[in-house]
């Protein structure tokens, strides 16, 4: 059992506070929604059928936190996540993106994770079968293997080795596998040979109609088609890390892989639909537009619960999370089509971000900013100090550049901060000073001139 399903939404939530400031209505419902996931996988087969996932539909302008808990949440849970657009689909039959395709991605993903952990799995097995590719080709004559039964016979005729020359043979190739393991042999040059990978097919059909249609062409066409070999001259370090993933693949039941991947996409799979105020507005039936209330159609039955085609099989969606968002400045969740407003049960609203905010989200997350350009600064051995005026100051501008211009939320401080940095990060291998301290004056230095000046606040910042 994941040690994520042991979490109670009270501890998910604290979990989420350690990235994403505030916000506490949304990440209490998300944390509600989860948990209910796991409570769900408990019940008795009869119960869990009837059990269905409540979606959630998050207003709030750009940049205060809802992609963001979505993301950490799945992280969290060890889910596949899948972020999309609502503007990248349309109608079927116009020209874009069909809305089933967000399940094949999504499963696409499950699948990805399932062979990761996987591969972890076999990793030590698969260390053991490429360290005898290695040896194959440091010593190549020790790979060969005398011929039998009818080959014998018939084969080419290949000079014997003597029981001595065997002998020997293995003893060099046990000398030089300690010699492997202790770290001397990975500067050497060595020859492997490994699997080409085949040009795509480019049929009548381009790849996204057969993607749209779950066919996967390039699979059927390569289980045909003789595999090509190319040789490749590599360091042993190097060979080490193209024949890892491709030894752990051999270990894997791929079967079993793919099962467990649509299980998991099944029942733990989060889907993000991002801007889907922007296929909300009323259509005028002509122009760009047309195909917005189709879209909500074909996006009804996904979220209601319906079987889509994949490469790798049927999937059901009954059980995957939907969670929406959207600012809704120019329409309003009644705006959707009633029938899909009743699949997002959950609606919370987040507040726009205050200057206090700003100031908690430039120091509190584990992720913060100022953080990260700390650790960046450090490896060319610089020091950066941040005072408690200084983010005070930062997190001043970047709320009065959201009140003056187009308010996007914590992205502001992203572009008033790289600003403030943009000479130290220029000059930090050179600089003499190797303590640097981020101050109000000196935020003011750096920004007093661009924040003044209309024109050119709405440009840089």
């Amino acid at each position: 059992m994941n040690q994520f399903d042991e979490l109670s939404p009270q501890e998910i939530v604290r979990e989420l506070d350690r990235y994403i400031v505030g916000q506490y209505a949304a990440k209490k419902a998300v944390a509600i929604a989860i948990r209910n996931r796991v409570r769900r996988q408990r019940l008795p087969e009869e119960w869990r059928k009837e059990v269905l996932p409540k979606n959630i539909l998050m207003i709030g302008p750009t940049g205060v936190g809802k992609t963001e808990i979505a993301r950490r949440l799945a992280q969290l849970s060890g889910s596949p996540f899948l972020k999309v657009e609502a503007t990248r689909y349309t109608e079927v039959g116009y020209v874009g993106k069909n809305v089933e395709s967000m399940v094949r991605e999504l499963v696409e993903i499950s699948v990805n994770m399932v062979k990761k952990e996987k591969m972890e799995e076999v990793k030590e097995k698969a260390e053991l079968m490429v360290e005898e590719r290695i040896l194959d080709a440091l010593i190549p004559e020790s790979k060969r293997t005398q011929p039998t039964g009818i080959m014998a016979l018939f084969g080419p005729q290949q000079q014997q080795q003597s029981p001595e020359e065997r002998k020997l043979l293995k003893q060099r190739r046990e000398e030089l596998r300690q010699r492997l393991r202790a770290g001397e042999l990975e500067n050497e040059l060595i020859e492997i040979e490994v699997e080409k990978d085949s040009s795509p097919f480019v049929g009548v059909m381009g790849p996204a109609e057969l993607e749209d249609l779950g066919i996967d062409l390039s699979s059927m066409l390569g289980s045909l088609l003789p595999k090509s070999r190319q040789k490749k001259r590599l360091t042993v370090s190097e060979a080490r890390k193209i024949l890892l993933p491709i030894e752990s693949e051999k270990l894997l039941d791929m079967d079993k892989v793919i099962q467990e991947a649509l299980d998991k996409a099944q029942n733990r799979g989060i889907i993000f639909i991002d801007e889907i105020d922007k296929i909300a507005a009323k259509s005028s039936g002509v122009g760009p537009d047309v195909s917005r209330q189709g879209v909500q159609r074909d996006l009804l039955p996904i979220v209601e619960g319906t079987t889509i085609m994949t490469k790798y099989g049927p999937v059901r969606t009954d059980y995957i999370l939907f969670i929406a968002s959207g600012a809704f400045h120019m329409s309003r969740p009644s705006d959707l089509i009633p029938e899909l407003q009743g699949r997002f049960p959950i609606r919370v609203e987040l507040s726009p971000l205050t200057k206090q905010d700003f100031v908690r989200i430039l120091t509190e997350p584990q992720n913060a900013i100022t953080k990260q350009y700390q650790a960046l600064l450090s490896t060319e051995g610089v020091e950066l100090v941040f005072t408690r005026d200084g983010v005070e100051k930062i997190a001043e501008i970047a709320y009065e550049l959201n009140q003056r211009l187009e308010n996007i939320g914590a992205r502001r401080l992203y572009t008033v901060v790289e600003k403030i940095l943009e000479d130290i990060s220029f000059q930090a291998p050179n600089v003499s000073e190797r303590r640097i301290v981020i101050d109000a004056v000196y935020v003011e230095s750096k920004l007093s001139e661009i924040v003044k000046n209309e024109d050119l606040s709405s440009y840089i910042l």
